[in-house]
């Protein structure tokens, strides 16, 4: 239900057609969804809050739950998801480097010293 549209099999679109014929919910889940994957994948942060107000009216409620959560602080996600959602510019790679290096710390906690620590992770940069 989360691929693109044309990139299942015809007997898989078959399929998912049945199943979104026998429950409503599901077919506005999987659009839902999908509109929310293309707000992502197509950098439109500018769309969000009107992806929340769709949500709203109709929306399953695992969807709702998530479109109420983002609303408890709409202005820091409008804000983060306007930036992360138009600009080019990503922090996965430091949020990659941190999470490597408290993996290694968590690995020897109370076993070693701070100076093999920073050895071992300036070796592995």
């Amino acid at each position: 239900m989360t691929l693109p549209r044309g990139a299942l099999k015809p007997r898989e679109e078959d399929e998912l057609l049945k199943v979104r014929l026998a429950c409503p919910d599901i077919a506005r889940a999987c659009d839902l969804a999908r509109t929310f994957h293309e707000l992502l994948q197509h950098r439109r942060g500018h769309r969000l809050l009107e992806w929340v107000r769709q949500t709203e009216h109709d929306a399953p409620a695992p969807i709702l739950s998530f479109a109420q959560s983002l609303c408890l602080d709409l202005d820091a996600a409008t804000a983060t998801a306007t930036a992360s959602l138009t600009l080019p510019w990503s922090s996965g790679i430091v949020e990659e480097h941190v999470n490597r290096i408290k993996t290694i710390k968590r690995a020897m906690y109370g076993r070693a010293s701070f100076r093999l620590l920073r050895t071992r992770i300036l070796l592995r940069a």
